[in-house]
């Protein structure tokens, strides 16, 4: 492993990279937890083996008055031992002067969204995240990393940076990793070796604490006064100094009033000489992902992919409408005529079931529709049914009844704003009407259908595209806190790893792991 102590040293092992840069950066006194962003990091991401870089920075500007940066630990040689032992290509520790060249006066500060660092930890270190973004957009900025690693023990600042890194269009893919703790449950940090082995055991109150509020939750304690305060006290009577213990949702960190879906609950207290933070994950369901988008984005293909590595339940509710169009044309019914259409919700019995090779199939009232449902016959009809205001309503309830629990993964063109409204995680996807019918003409190719030209297609689409968003009852439209997502010119690999992304953002790995871990 290289040692790197300049800007200059850092350049030259840069140019010399032919391959992906995974970086760490760090304040050093490394630690399991470091040891684990080490190992994560030296995993390929999209084939190519990465060069996995270690910072070492004791960055003056996060510490406060009266806080302790001059007694911050700092063991180089040790340092090194671990990060070379943990699969680190080069350690980079410089000098303050290194990092700040011109001084403090001569500094470009970056400051983050208010209202991201103005709360929990914010609210007592006044100017901690500005010194944290600040050294962070630095070090990016000499390392020029493919992917930065965090750990989610310390959340806020996770949450700041990516807001951060997103703000300023940075070309660098943030991936978070969960908590690492020791023994006795307490999150591994810098700060722990400075406890007693009697502070040691005051401070262990705080995992147990936190673990008493997720079994409060399981048995049916919802509202943040009630989780809060049993918190503080359990915090108290093992002699620690509650400086915050709060209710949070996890992407926004807005303050919550009760859990539902997703909820952080997370608490920093005083401990001797250190000052100790930790959280806990609590759902009063699994996670949702709502995908809407038109008709020919790609939704079915990089959703059911999407479910399969997330280990999320796949529900293809495009399907459920394309198979009762299927049943409406196999009666002879007129698909427009909704006094037609209404009688033969009666009894539906309509199956969405999961084949040996995960291939989702679809029956309706006991035929097997998995391939029928995707003719051009249906394709042109499908809208029409589905703009009946009874149609909605009934497979709409039973989408939701399939969602109670969560732990799912739904697309269509309602989801996020009629199915599943609280969802944690809603993405528009979509593409330009070319694309789209570029798409529609190979998988009508593959499936062994006539392929009609191109600009008939991209006709078909844009009519459909307009049928979708006028319909009186759920109209296609965009939720105001979905992400969009334009796909043009994205590899299937690339959508997906978007959609990762964008669901690690709002749903911490220490609360879902992922199927394949990512």
């Amino acid at each position: 492993m290289l040692l790197l102590h300049t800007r200059e040293d850092l350049a030259a092992w840069r140019r010399q990279q032919p391959g992906p840069v995974h970086f760490v950066p760090t304040m050093g006194a490394l630690h399991g937890g470091h040891r684990q962003l080490i190992i994560r990091a030296a995993q390929p991401l999209a084939g190519a083996a990465p060069a996995v870089l270690v910072s070492i920075f004791v960055n003056p500007l996060q510490f406060g008055p009266g806080e302790d940066f001059q007694a911050y630990p700092r063991e180089l040689s040790a340092d090194a031992a671990l990060a070379a032992a943990a699969g680190a290509t080069a350690l980079f520790a410089p000098s303050v002067a290194e990092i700040y060249p011109r001084g403090d006066t001569g500094l470009t500060r970056i400051l983050p969204p208010q209202f991201l660092s103005e709360g929990l930890c914010g609210r007592h270190r006044p100017h901690h995240f500005e010194g944290v973004a600040t050294v962070v957009i630095r070090l990016l900025s000499l390392v020029r990393p493919d992917c930065l690693l965090l750990g989610e023990k310390d959340w806020q600042q996770l949450v700041i940076l990516r807001r951060v890194v997103a703000d300023l269009g940075l070309p660098v893919r943030i991936r978070g990793c969960p908590t690492v703790r020791e023994a006795d449950g307490l999150a591994c940090s810098s700060r722990n070796r400075r406890l007693s082995p009697s502070q040691r055991q005051q401070a262990a109150a705080l995992p147990l604490a936190l673990a008493a509020a997720a079994a409060q939750v399981r048995t049916g304690t919802h509202r943040a006064q009630a989780l809060t305060a049993q918190l503080i006290q359990q915090l108290e009577a093992a002699g620690l100094e509650v400086e915050y213990a709060e209710l949070v949702a996890p992407h926004s960190l807005e303050p919550l009033q009760q859990v539902q879906g997703l909820a952080l609950l997370a608490a920093a207290v005083h401990c001797g000489p250190s000052r100790l933070i930790d959280h806990c994950l609590l759902m009063s369901r699994l996670p949702i992902v709502a995908i809407d988008g038109p008709a020919g984005a790609g939704k079915s293909t990089v959703t059911r992919a999407f479910a399969r590595r997330m280990g999320l339940v796949y529900l293809d509710t495009g399907a459920m409408y394309r198979a009762l169009t299927w049943w409406v044309l196999r009666q002879g019914a007129d698909p427009t005529n909704a006094a037609a259409v209404e009688p033969l919700l009666d009894g539906l019995d309509l199956q969405l079931s999961a084949g040996a090779d995960g291939q989702q199939l679809v029956s309706i009232n006991g035929h097997d529709v998995t391939e029928a449902i995707r003719s051009p016959e249906v394709t042109a009809q499908v809208s029409a049914v589905a703009a009946h205001g009874w149609v909605r309503q009934a497979l709409t309830a039973q989408q939701q009844a399939m969602g109670r629990k969560g732990g799912l993964v739904a697309e269509g063109r309602d989801i996020g704003t009629a199915v599943f409204p609280a969802a944690e995680l809603k993405v528009f996807l979509t593409a330009t009407v070319g694309e789209r019918a570029r798409r529609r003409a190979q998988d009508l190719q593959q499936r062994g259908f006539a392929v009609p030209p191109l600009a008939e297609l991209e006709a078909q689409i844009a009519a459909r595209d307009h049928q979708d968003s006028s319909r009186e009852v759920a109209p296609l439209c965009q939720a105001e806190d979905a992400v969009e997502l334009v796909t043009d010119g994205m590899a299937i690999e690339a959508v997906i790893q978007a959609l990762v992304d964008l669901f690690r953002q709002r749903v911490p790995e220490e609360a879902w792991p992922a199927a394949d871990g990512a």
